[in-house]
């Protein structure tokens, strides 16, 4: 068995062709989702970068584990204390780990745990490659690695590589001979004058008269991104900058699948294509950050295709990205009962806090949660509620964005977030409530 993770940092679905989006910044991901499975209301429960890799790591809860944030106490891992064993549990009970100890050589070629000073993002692996420059890596000097690494070894079995790339990440950094893919492609049509006039209004970091978190000053090292929104063409460079991050990365992510077709284990290696978070372009008053508790920052793309798995199909339950470790732990429960104690297959089960879909990607059966709760910690102190065709934001620090206590947003009619009915709708909040008190 052999699995592919690509992990791309900060990019929102709805910016891929096989999430709809209107402009073709996805071929390569979007050939991958046509064989497999698009799970179109895939969460990460815990934003943005760390509190979301820690989810996916464990498979439990920020408020748990203790990571919510970027920094200070929210950012460091709680330690188990007097119960710790000669190696902790997340030598045998990290996703990597995981695999590890039931015969896969794990490898990963990402420079997150650098960034974060998150090194415990690393246990569960074989190999690790970090390129160095904490995140601020393009694909060419993140994929490269793992490409000479598939040279090697992608014939043998039982392997897991994850490629971590960072493209869509700000600063919008494609080089310049990858030219504008977008430059005669109009933009999302939500998107309007007055829109600006409305957000240059707004008060905190990252909006419209202040792109930066503290300034509006533009970097001549990146051209791409402009340091405030002035009018539709200053609009229209930070989504093509967005965008074209995305089909960068996918150029690159086309590497990998072709050394895989070269090599003749492409058909018979799992791929898995998601993310750590989305990226607000407007929502809230937002531009170029993953900042708040909201739809746009907490959805993330899942695409799955697996040997003997569905294909072409599309999943609309509600999960998290902590779910992932409970579904590998399904798929191989065979492989893992032969190789762990009876005793450790518990007290698996009592740590994690995921549900497994694996009968999703195998059966096409319609699992979900009946609502998500959804956090954020690192620019603002928000929890929310995702359920239906709702998502309930309670905010307990508004990060100087002057948010409202509670806000509600009827996604089906307001994809958005433009239009704000918490005061019109006290029973639904009332609703959203009483889940988030749960």
């Amino acid at each position: 068995m052999r699995i592919l993770f690509i992990d791309i940092d900060t990019l929102r679905a709805d910016h891929l062709g096989s999430y709809g989006y209107l402009r073709e910044t996805s071929p390569n991901i979007d050939d991958v989702a046509k064989e497999g499975i698009r799970f179109d209301n895939y969460y990460c429960s815990d934003a943005p970068c760390l509190p979301s890799r820690g989810a996916l790591s464990t498979g439990k809860f920020g408020i748990k584990t203790g990571l919510v944030g970027h920094g200070g106490t929210t950012a460091d891992m709680r330690i188990e204390g007097k119960n710790r064993d000669f190696q902790d549990k997340l030598a045998y009970m990290s996703l990597p780990a995981l695999l590890k100890n039931i015969g896969f050589h794990t490898v990963t070629v990402s420079p997150f745990g650098e960034r974060h000073s998150a090194w415990w993002f690393y246990a569960g692996f074989n190999e690790v490659y970090n390129p160095g420059k904490c995140g601020l890596e393009r694909a060419d000097e993140i994929v490269p690695s793992a490409l000479e690494w598939l040279n090697k070894n992608a014939e043998s079995d039982n392997w897991f590589l994850h490629v971590n790339v960072w493209d869509p990440h700000t600063p919008y950094r494609t080089p310049s001979d990858f030219g504008d893919p977008f430059e005669n492609s109009s933009i999302p049509s939500w998107y309007n004058e007055e829109l600006i006039k409305r957000h240059r209004k707004l008060a905190g970091p990252h909006t419209a008269q202040d792109l930066n978190m503290y300034d509006n000053r533009e970097d001549p090292r990146f051209p791409r991104q402009p340091g405030e929104i002035k009018n539709m063409n200053d609009l229209k460079q930070l989504i093509d900058g967005y965008d074209t991050g995305i089909r960068y990365a996918d150029f690159w992510i086309g590497k990998i699948i072709d050394v895989l077709k070269e090599k003749r284990v492409y058909e018979n290696t799992a791929v898995i294509i998601s993310a750590d978070h989305g990226e607000n372009i407007g929502e809230l008053g937002i531009y170029a950050e993953h900042a708040t508790a909201d739809n746009i920052t907490s959805r993330i793309p899942l695409i799955i295709k697996w040997p003997g798995g569905l294909k072409s199909h599309v999943h609309q339950g509600f999960l998290y990205n902590l779910d992932l470790i409970s579904t590998l732990y399904e798929i191989f429960e065979s492989e893992i009962k032969s190789k762990f104690s009876e005793e450790y297959i518990q007290m698996f089960k009592k740590e994690m806090d995921g549900i497994s879909f694996a009968d999703v990607i195998f059966k096409g059966e319609n699992i979900s949660r009946k609502y998500l709760i959804l956090s954020q910690m690192a620019h603002v102190c928000q929890r929310s509620v995702r359920f239906e065709d709702w998502i309930y934001m309670r905010t307990y620090h508004d990060g100087y964005h002057l948010f409202p206590k509670e806000m509600l947003f009827n996604l089906k009619e307001d994809p958005h977030e433009q239009n704000d009915i918490a005061k019109e709708s006290p029973e639904i909040c009332r609703e959203a409530l009483s889940y988030l008190n749960e």
